[in-house]
This record gives C-alpha cells, sequence and structure tokens, in this order.
C-alpha cells in the first residue's frame, strides 16, 4: 500500500505534509514489507540538480529517482520559505533530525539496518551509544556512480543482507540513484533513508548549527563557516540559482493556469 501522507507540489517535487513520529511509524511499516521502497529528504542542493542548465545522464537518472522515490521530505529551510512566498506551506523535516529521531526512540531496536557508507569506526561507535543495534555495513569506493561494479556491490549487498532499515550515507545523487537501481531490480526488502552526513551529525563527528541559527535559516552560513574550502562554491555561487529557479517555476505555473 503506498503512503498516504498528504503533499504539497513545489518546484517540481512532491513534499509530503507530516512531522517526525508519523513520518517514523511510516518508515516502520515500510520496513516490514517484502518490497523495497526508499525516502528522499530535499534540499536546495537537490533542487538545483534537478533543475540544471543543461542535462546529462545523471541528471535523468536522479530526476529518476525522485520520481520513485515512496516520501520527498523538505530538508531546507530556504526552500520552506520560498513555498511560503508563493503560498504553498511546506513542513520542514532535516534528514539529520530524522535519522537521530529514529536511533533515539528506538524505531531501529530489533531490526536489521543495513549502512552503505561510512568508515571502519562508524559502526563501533554506534554500537557503543546504541548496543542492542545490529547493524552491518558495506563502504563502497569514492565516486561510486563512475563504477558500475562499485554499483552492482552495493545492490547484491542489500539484496543479501535483507535488512530492515537500509541507511545509505554516500551523498547525493548517488545515495538516490542507487536507491532507485534497488527499486527497479525488485529483488531487495526494507526501506532505504538517503541520510546523507547525519549519522556523523549522530556521533558529535560533525556540528550542527546552533538553533537559534537554523531557527533564523541560517544554517547554510553556519556550514559554510565550518567548511569554507569545500563549501563556499555551493553556497555563494550555486546556491543563489535557487531564487531563479522559483522565478521560472512560478511563471510556468502561471502560464499554465491562463491557458
Amino acid at each position: 500500500m503506498p503512503t498516504k501522507l498528504p503533499v504539497s507540489h513545489f518546484l517540481g517535487v512532491d513534499f509530503a505534509h507530516s512531522n517526525f513520529e508519523k513520518v517514523a511509524q511510516e518508515l516502520d511499516r515500510l520496513s516490514q514489507r517484502e518490497a523495497f521502497s526508499y525516502i528522499v529528504t530535499p534540499n536546495v542542493d537537490h533542487i538545483l540538480m534537478l533543475n540544471p542548465k543543461a542535462e546529462n545522464p545523471s541528471t535523468v537518472a536522479f530526476k529518476n529517482a525522485y520520481e520513485a522515490a515512496e516520501i520527498r521530505l523538505c530538508d531546507s529551510r530556504i526552500l520552506q520559505k520560498l513555498a511560503g512566498f508563493h503560498g504553498i506551506k511546506l513542513d520542514v523535516l532535516p534528514g539529520s533530525d530524522l535519522t537521530a529521531y529514529l536511533f533515539q526512540n528506538g524505531f531501529f531496536v530489533g531490526r536489521k539496518i543495513a549502512l552503505v557508507g561510512g568508515d571502519k569506526e562508524m559502526v563501533p561507535e554506534l554500537l557503543a551509544r546504541f548496543p542492542s543495534l545490529e547493524v552491518v555495513q558495506h563502504q563502497p569506493p569514492m565516486g561510486v556512480l563512475q563504477n558500475r561494479d562499485a554499483v552492482k556491490d552495493i545492490i547484491a549487498f542489500i539484496d543479501q543482507e535483507r535488512s530492515d532499515f537500509i541507511l545509505l550515507a554516500i551523498g547525493a545523487p548517488q545515495s538516490e540513484i542507487i536507491a532507485h537501481e534497488c527499486f527497479k531490480a525488485a529483488k531487495s526488502r526494507g526501506v532505504a533513508i538517503c541520510i546523507g552526513a547525519s549519522i556523523e551529525f549522530l556521533l558529535g563527528r560533525k556540528s550542527r548549527a546552533p538553533k537559534w541559527m537554523q531557527q533564523l535559516r541560517l544554517e547554510w552560513a553556519f556550514r559554510l563557516l565550518s567548511e569554507p574550502r569545500r563549501l563556499w562554491r555551493r553556497y555563494l555561487i550555486l546556491g543563489p540559482r535557487i531564487f531563479l529557479v522559483a522565478s521560472n517555476w512560478r511563471k510556468d505555473r502561471d502560464d499554465s493556469t491562463a491557458l
């Protein structure tokens, strides 16, 4: 049975309306099916990847992955604010907060978890904090989408482990595209969550912005100041393109309404 969470359409994506408790309950239901499904957490970077200046095979694969996802949760207060300007309500459910909620509220207890990504110390650190969990791990190489054998190895790992929850910690668009590959293969089971660096935040390896910065929609600034050499282009050059994407989306919507 498909998820029945209500959605709002914005920038080409159907965002689910919900809260952490309801999403966690829905994930628990999905995890018990003998079919594979997955959820994604769109942020500004994802929307820009879905609306490139020029399409390429990776863009098409990313779009297809988004279309087949069971649930799409808004992971950006910037997107929430932009949607509000257009009269659309979005609930913000950051992927990092959802991951922490699932771990800290016992949704993984007694369930098998497959972790794709992370380093060799990550599982021992997780088990030190959550000793009752069963976690198996696969560590793919960097640049996995350019390595077809590595992609096949991930899919085989997920198929063989038959886990209840699959945590894909290999970043976008790798996580989403590989989740879609598993979905198309129709051999796996459980529910996959594209979690990015969520476990690193959970373990305290990386710091989240203070709550006041999050509420002021300045988490991007905190991250930029934390890793300026890695993130300056994303936030200062690419990120502002979201306003053009939103403007074009509004124009297209108005034009279609006029017809």
